[in-house]
């Protein structure tokens, strides 16, 4: 039998994490129809940020005030994003529509990086920017420019989270700034696990102060039920903790970069769950507009993709004629 090496138990926990993250998206689903879905995302994130705040204790007492301030500003564009995917959520009339659409985020990076803070891209990501648009189209189009309330707030989700992966990856690796003073030095990377525990505690943080400020709180505890606790319960704990613990521990096992494309799958697995939990299905121009964002999702990373693909063929058995 061929041993698993940790490259390989790496890609595998990886699929795990795309499955976690997808059935997240049938939890909160169920979640946003028996309570209001900011105070929904509040309860979330704050029991999950305790939670990995526990796994990661030691790691943030050593966080310094510089590393701190960092995390709490990609916890509040963080939880701006999660506020509009839950509305969106709520709102929304198909998920595994949502899914592709939130998943535009990825397609959208390269521009925020590019306009904020100037860094290049390769071609491959601006290829795919026409092609995500063509998708959205045929989305937002199939029924005359008419998108619904759902697609705005997912789309707007996806350009938030753009940023927040933007912030989130300049966080979690060191690099060098100059100050006003023409001053130069190296900012220190802020660990995984701490970096996410701080982001998920600040977007609970914003979720309950957004939720307190819009939604009502008093018949939602009225209506509190067995059947509402399991479903935060398992958001929080399987859709959130479990997920970032494990992509968190996959992470940690090999430093090769193909693992990002492994991430595209999750739309995909939100549509088929749909499909299957809720009875959703898809028309041609739906299929077709999801294809195309796909699609675009797959032309972004093909420089990784390219990477595995020659890796994968290099190692690939022959036969013997």
């Amino acid at each position: 039998m061929m041993p698993i090496t940790d490259a390989r138990k790496s890609d595998l926990l990886l699929v795990a994490t795309t499955l976690l993250a997808a059935v997240s998206w049938m939890f909160s689903k169920e979640a946003v129809q028996l309570m209001p879905p900011l105070l929904f995302m509040a309860v979330r994130f704050l029991i999950a940020g305790l939670l990995l705040a526990v796994v990661a204790h030691r790691h943030l007492t050593r966080i310094s005030t510089d590393q701190l301030f960092r995390c709490v500003r990609v916890g509040l564009v963080f939880g701006t994003a999660m506020c509009f995917w839950v509305m969106g959520l709520f709102l929304g009339t198909h998920v595994g529509e949502g899914a592709f659409l939130t998943s535009l985020g990825v397609v959208i990076v390269p521009i925020i990086a590019r306009t904020l803070f100037k860094e290049a891209q390769p071609a491959s990501t601006w290829l795919a920017i026409p092609v995500a648009i063509a998708g959205l189209a045929m989305l937002s189009l199939k029924n005359g420019f008419r998108p619904e309330a759902g697609q705005l707030f997912f789309v707007g989700a996806a350009f938030i989270f753009a940023l927040y992966f933007t912030l989130n990856t300049r966080a979690a690796n060191p690099r060098l700034i100059t100050d006003r003073a023409g001053t130069t030095r190296q900012l220190e990377r802020v660990p995984v696990l701490p970096l996410t525990a701080i982001a998920l505690l600040t977007v609970g943080l914003v979720t309950t102060v957004m939720s307190a400020l819009l939604e009502p709180w008093v018949s939602t505890f009225q209506a509190f039920s067995v059947e509402l606790a399991w479903w935060i319960i398992a958001s929080a704990v399987i859709g959130t903790a479990g997920r970032f613990i494990v992509q968190t521990y996959a992470q940690s096992l090999s430093n090769q970069s193909h693992g990002v494309v492994i991430m595209v799958l999750e739309p995909v697995w939100v549509a088929l769950f749909a499909a299957g939990w809720f009875d959703e299905s898809m028309g041609s121009v739906q299929l077709g507009g999801c294809s195309l964002i796909f699609t675009a999702l797959l032309i972004n990373r093909w420089s990784v993709l390219r990477k595995v693909l020659k890796s994968w063929l290099a190692h690939a058995p022959r036969s013997k004629i």
